[in-house]
């Protein structure tokens, strides 16, 4: 199944609340929140108030990024707060195993974020703990990168994997998708799909229908 999870970092935040009922009403499943503590990523962005504010006024599945460090130290209060999904960085937790673990106790779903330079390897003992994986497609902690090219084979080898050992996890990109690259991901087997200013930039309801209608082709050609 294909997924668009809106991504409100790039929302306007004077109107957080219309924004986000406008891509729910348009189709949209998830809301891909990114949490930056300055440390792990340059930038700060937002936490457990507005995860608490959010969760107040929408029924969509809360897709929590946690680009900080030592994520284990806040898991049980997103988790309590209205995440669904809970997604940390292998390379800013130094038990990934421990932290996966904590997030599924919690009752949520568990995702590994991969940077583009972080090989697939260190997947190799954990991919089977991991509901969702994350491959940056973008170095994390700006919108409006542009998509690194390397990360589409990077991809399609995540996906040949996790088939191969007969896993049923997501994998989610984030990262420059645009009209362009949005084939090449799919393609390569991505299928949760996360945008920005792809959707907050101009009519965030429209873009929404219009990414799914891409969803909805691509499966009509795979049949």
């Amino acid at each position: 199944m294909y997924i668009v999870s809106p991504s409100i970092l790039a929302a306007d935040f004077s109107n957080l609340g219309r924004e986000i009922k406008t891509v729910e009403e348009a189709g949209a499943r998830y809301l891909h929140i990114d949490v930056m503590d300055g440390v792990f990523v340059p930038c700060i962005s937002f936490g457990m108030p507005v995860l608490e504010s959010l969760r107040k006024v929408s029924d969509m599945q809360f897709d929590v990024h946690l680009m900080i460090e030592k994520p284990e130290r806040y898991v049980r209060e997103f988790a309590q707060l209205g995440a669904d999904i809970i997604t940390v960085h292998a390379e800013a937790c130094t038990h990934i195993d421990r932290v996966l673990s904590q997030i599924h106790s919690a009752g949520k779903k568990a995702g590994i974020a991969l940077n583009p330079g972080t090989s697939l390897s260190v997947l190799d003992c954990v991919l089977e703990l991991a509901d969702m994986v994350l491959i940056m497609t973008v170095n994390p902690g700006f919108g409006g990168q542009k998509y690194i090219p390397y990360c589409t084979e990077k991809i399609r080898t995540l996906r040949r994997q996790i088939q191969e050992r007969g896993l049923l996890a997501d994998i989610e990109v984030d990262g420059g998708i645009n009209d362009e690259t949005l084939p090449r991901v799919l393609e390569a087997g991505a299928n949760v799909i996360v945008s920005g200013s792809g959707i907050f930039r101009g009519d965030p309801g429209e873009n929404v229908k219009q990414m799914l209608a891409v969803f909805e082709s691509y499966e009509r050609q795979k049949k």
